[in-house]
């Protein structure tokens, strides 16, 4: 009796059986071979191809040559592919508890920075360095278009271009009269959601639509591009999506930065359907469940160019101390858990900030409307009222669903003036806000005060504020002015998480926690070593404590290197992520800590908001079951830290357009940091960084100490150090490389100083 064939509907085939079939294997098997032993016939081979395809996607089977096979049976691993700017590369595995795979140039085959690939293993790790390994197949692009520099005409009519990622090595020829006309149609090849994901920008001038004439391209020139079949080593077909500008164009920039993050820019069309059907405010309905508040005089404080409206504060005077409520945007009342805006929004995570632009992770209609709490209008917010003591000690928190009416909408430099600085003129504005701010001012001072007590770590980084003119061109960066009105808002927004997050884990509900671990021990030991080194500080505290960090922060109070402590120290330390278990926040001194204050542009705050509810007592509200929340808060970690990169980035690349004309100029700066091959300068007449190449160096062959954290010439004993100011020329800058080339001009001291 012959073996028993499947019916002609292949679908009771499981897509485990492949995997039954390989582990009981003795070699990789080709995808006839994997066919005939499920059963199946000729006439079956492209649903076995579309099963093989898929199974090699999801990295439970891979793919060797013309053969298939286990990863655990070929010694290869699946992960994500991270391109270093030397070329060389590491592949991080998808299983955790891995090492990293080291990859050279020459062993990447097909694949991309940011591709997810099988990778087979070379050679054992030895010493404590990474295997090293070589890319096997491409299991999935990490970028399916991209925008392109023009950098040349080549053939009749064809361009050359290079990506604008400087981590994407090679060359795209692309054929003008082959130009997508329109986008979103994509010629029917590419989905619009594939180029959301890409960041594609419908904002970036109308009249580079379909109607550009695409023979008018020049060298310099940004295009959106989906990449082809490989035609060289080093070289790609690709097609014309989109004419994005010209690469000086902030605008243009912007959009190079979300296309390179996959930031989205736009929502699907069932998101904005939905977005679309809620009314324009709260109905008197909303109003019946929820505890009053319209009469507390509420105000929002932010900055001057702010549109969204997380968070309301209202601070009295009470017999014990003082009462402070704090307002957030019921965004929860408003989307349903799994419905189209709540998904776009779990998968965006977070809000993303350009200089001139922003992509909100809701639509604009909740975003910057119904759900904003716009002044002197009904808003519906979940509001936390903390009691304290005249010391500034938490003694009581409650919480409830409300209805606020802000009665303010106040800036940071208003606030300051009027209350920190007295300004009589600013106080008359807002007159009727005056006392209650004052009353804020004094709670702000006394739980500061107590913050510092129990070791929260404030890292006073500067931040760079770009500076534009009328035409839209960067004429300055400069570090953001703060003042104590940031301060008092930060404050108050810590109590509230703080006291959100003790509420929830009291009554055992599940929480997606903000989790700080403390600092890296090898990074924390080098950190001293330079700190020693700098004068700063002598050998590491026992025990690690926040308090015992924040000491050596205030050593370096004053110094030029002040920022460089602080940001050396942040370095060291590990990244705060999103996780369903309590570990505490080092960094705030904090033993139980959540987001709650910014529902409308982190989906954390979101999920913390629906367990408060569940919480409460709503027996409407659904929530993340716990499970979930370790996938979830894995997710969202990863999207902020893209948030970050793409931030960095705009940053870095307007920097470049900004110092374009100031090649030749001399500045004052700060080494700032060292690797084998040079170290990058801090200017500070300006917000900028260049970098000087060991190989500029030419009067003395320089070796790099990286235990000392220092560069010394052999022969001469000259060296350059950590924190160590220098005078410095900037000789050329690279938009392409993203790079400002400097050289010295004076600033290299006695070596024997520093032995």
């Amino acid at each position: 009796m012959g073996k028993k064939k499947h019916s002609k509907n292949p679908g009771v085939i499981k897509p485990y059986e492949v995997v039954k079939i390989l582990r009981k294997s003795e070699k990789p098997l080709s995808g006839g071979e994997i066919q005939k032993r499920l059963g199946l016939t000729k006439r079956h081979r492209k649903f076995v191809k579309e099963l093989l395809v898929s199974q090699v996607a999801e990295g439970k089977i891979v793919k060797a040559g013309s053969a298939y096979g286990l990863l655990e049976k070929m010694n290869m691993i699946t992960g994500k592919l991270q391109v270093q700017r030397s070329g060389a590369a590491f592949v991080l595995p998808d299983e955790k508890g891995r090492k990293d795979i080291f990859v050279r140039p020459r062993s990447m085959n097909e694949a991309w920075h940011g591709d997810r690939v099988s990778v087979a293993i070379l050679s054992a790790n030895s010493g404590g360095k990474n295997p090293e390994g070589r890319v096997l197949s491409v299991l999935e692009r990490g970028k399916q278009v991209f925008p392109v520099r023009v950098a040349r005409a080549t053939g009749a009519t064809a361009l050359l271009c290079n990506p604008t990622d400087p981590k994407l090595n090679f060359g795209i020829v692309v054929e003008p009269k082959e130009a997508v006309k329109s986008p979103s149609l994509a010629s029917g090849k590419l989905e619009k959601s594939v180029l959301n994901k890409a960041g594609v920008d419908s904002t970036v001038a109308s009249s580079k639509e379909q109607s550009f004439d695409y023979s008018k391209v020049s060298r310099g020139d940004i295009l959106l591009v989906a990449p082809g079949e490989r035609i060289h080593a080093n070289l790609w077909k690709g097609k014309i999506l989109k004419y994005l500008g010209r690469e000086d164009d902030v605008l243009v920039q912007e959009a190079i930065v979300k296309a390179n993050n996959g930031v989205p820019t736009e929502f699907p069309e069932k998101a904005l359907e939905e977005a679309a059907s809620l009314p324009d405010r709260p109905s008197e309905e909303d109003f019946e469940s929820r505890e009053d508040m319209r009469e507390i005089q509420f105000v929002t404080i932010d900055g001057a160019t702010a549109k969204d409206f997380d968070d309301a504060i209202h601070v009295e005077t009470i017999a014990k101390g003082y009462r402070l409520r704090v307002a957030i945007a019921d965004v929860s009342h408003y989307v349903a858990m799994n419905s189209p805006m709540d998904r776009e929004a779990g998968k965006r995570a977070n809000s993303y900030y350009f200089p001139k632009s922003v992509e909100p992770m809701f639509p604009e209609a909740l975003s910057n409307g119904l759900c904003s709490l716009n002044p002197n209008v009904e808003r519906l917010a979940m509001n936390a009222t903390i009691e304290f003591d005249k010391t500034g000690v938490p003694l009581s928190s409650k919480f409830a669903s409300v209805v606020i009416r802000s009665h303010a909408r106040l800036t940071y430099n208003q606030v300051y003036k009027a209350i920190i600085q007295g300004d009589e003129e600013e106080r008359a504005k807002i007159s009727e806000v005056v006392p209650m701010l004052e009353v804020a001012e004094k709670l702000a001072l006394q739980i500061n005060a107590r913050r510092k007590e129990r070791g929260s770590l404030d890292f006073d980084l500067p931040e760079p504020e770009i500076l534009f003119n009328l035409q839209g061109e960067t004429v300055d960066i400069c570090p953001r002015v703060r003042n104590f009105a940031h301060q008092m808002i930060e404050e108050f927004m810590i109590a509230a998480n703080e006291a959100v997050a003790e509420f929830l884990t009291a009554r055992e509900m599940p929480c997606l926690y903000r989790v700080h671990p403390g600092p890296d021990p090898q990074k924390l030991t080098n950190f001293f070593k330079v700190l020693k080194k700098m004068g700063i500080a002598s050998d590491i505290p026992d025990p690690i404590t926040p308090q015992s960090l924040q000491k050596v922060l205030q050593s370096a109070d004053g110094a030029d290197q002040e920022f460089l402590v602080s940001r050396m120290l942040i370095r060291s330390m590990k990244q705060a992520k999103y996780e369903p278990g309590n570990e505490g926040h080092f960094g705030l001194a904090s033993d139980c800590y959540c987001h709650f204050t910014s529902p409308i542009r982190r989906y954390a705050d979101l999920a913390v908001h629906r367990s408060l509810k569940v919480a409460l007592g709503d027996q409407h509200q659904p929530m993340h079951a716990q499970k979930q929340l370790t996938g979830l808060g894995s997710h969202l970690s990863a999207r902020e830290r893209v948030a970050m990169e793409a931030e960095r980035e705009i940053l870095k690349r307007l920097t470049i357009i900004f110092l374009k004309d100031k090649v030749g100029e001399q500045f004052t700066g700060i080494i700032s940091s060292m690797a084998e091959f040079g170290f990058w300068v801090e200017f500070q007449e300006v917000m900028a960084e260049g970098m000087i190449r060991l190989a500029s160096l030419s009067d003395d062959y320089y070796t790099f100490w990286a235990d000392r954290q220092m560069i010394v010439g052999e022969r001469s004993g000259k060296a350059f150090r950590l924190g160590q100011k220098v005078i410095v020329k900037l000789d050329s800058v690279s938009l392409e490389l993203l790079e400002a080339n400097l050289s010295i001009v004076e600033g290299g001291e006695d070596f024997k100083k520093y032995v």
